[in-house]
């Protein structure tokens, strides 16, 4: 009965797998090895080509043990190893255990096993969860939340500068339309198209941004009670990043750090400052705003770098260019970092 269950099963399953699978030639075989090592155990080989055998003595056993997929296990039964290929290269492995009053028929993720060690006979079928695959191309959309600051002569400038960003409030966010091309496991290139904005909050709310003829300009509005002064820009982005996956690398999932780095470039959409204040004799809330086309610069580039781990991805970005372009203004050039949705 076992065996007419497992004939059946496995007929089944490989139609199912491979629809007609490429099956070896009925010819005589030319030689056979047997390793055996340990108490029990026990290799055999059977080789019909010399290139064959000349590859095998190149092999170690870890590499073939790769190869062929064999499963742990701590039974100590007799386990046989059975390699399906079909014409264009693609290969499924069936594995055999065989014990007293026990079998196990695997192939993929389907397992049959039979147990006669009762006074009935007992079988059931087991389905593993599917493997994830790995595209070689894949569109995906991200979001991007984070901070924003600027470097003057390789530092943040200081609260007492009139220009002095404030990390909270200081808002970048972006979002991307993105394309991923496998170039080999676990490395990728990605590229992509997207819009981002830039807030940068004054930590000096007393100062008001306004353009000239000569540049940008921090005014000190002595005239009136002000709290929250910033500077805000849109722009269209284009991307690209090369991308590392440790895990993909060493088959471990998520469960290993990702690295991206890569250029990118944008063009300013718009962009404006905005003065929030009050009187000095106590009314109500007042804004001006005013438009930032005279003192921001149209494009935008530099470099984006990405590192991650599990679901948590953090990016920063540096402009290579100042935000202002006019040649009195301070040379400020953005940075961001955040996380990466």
């Amino acid at each position: 009965m076992k065996k007419y269950l497992l004939a059946m099963f496995l007929m089944a399953l490989v139609e199912l797998a491979f629809g007609n699978p490429v099956l070896p030639d009925h010819r005589p075989v030319n030689d056979s090895i047997i390793v055996e090592f340990g108490k029990s155990g026990k290799m055999v080989f059977v080789i019909d080509n010399p290139d064959d055998f000349d590859r095998l003595k190149n092999m170690d056993i870890n590499q073939i043990i790769r190869e062929l997929n064999i499963p742990e296990t701590n039974h100590k039964g007799e386990l046989t190893v059975i390699e399906i290929r079909q014409k264009e290269g693609t290969k499924e492995i069936v594995s055999i255990y065989e014990d007293v009053g026990e079998t196990e028929v695997t192939i993929g993720r389907y397992k049959l096993i039979v147990d006669e060690t009762g006074s009935k006979t007992k079988v059931k079928v087991e389905t593993s969860p599917k493997a994830e695959k790995d595209p070689s191309f894949r569109t995906y959309f991200n979001t991007d939340i984070g901070i924003n600051s600027y470097f003057e002569s390789g530092t943040i400038p200081g609260a007492g500068a009139a220009y002095g960003p404030k990390g909270w409030g200081s808002w970048n966010v972006g979002f991307h339309w993105m394309a991923s091309q496998r170039l080999s496991k676990g490395a990728y290139w990605d590229f992509g198209l997207g819009v981002s904005w830039y807030n940068f909050k004054l930590d000096n709310p007393r100062y008001q941004v306004l353009g000239s003829e000569n540049g940008i300009q921090f005014i000190n509005r002595t005239d009136v009670n002000g709290f929250k002064s910033k500077v805000s820009a849109s722009y269209l982005n284009a991307l690209t990043l090369f991308k590392v996956d440790f895990g993909k690398i060493n088959d471990s999932g998520r469960n290993g750090l990702r690295i991206g780095v890569g250029p990118y470039a944008g063009y300013r959409l718009g962009g404006r400052s905005k003065f929030v204040y009050r009187e000095l004799d106590g009314s109500g809330r007042k804004k001006e705003k005013e438009p930032a086309g005279s003192y921001l610069n149209n494009f935008r580039y530099g470099i984006r770098g990405e590192i991650g781990f599990k679901s948590i991805t953090f990016f920063t970005t540096y402009d290579f260019n100042p935000l202002f372009h006019q040649s009195l203004s301070p040379e400020l050039n953005p940075m961001s970092f955040g996380i990466v949705f």
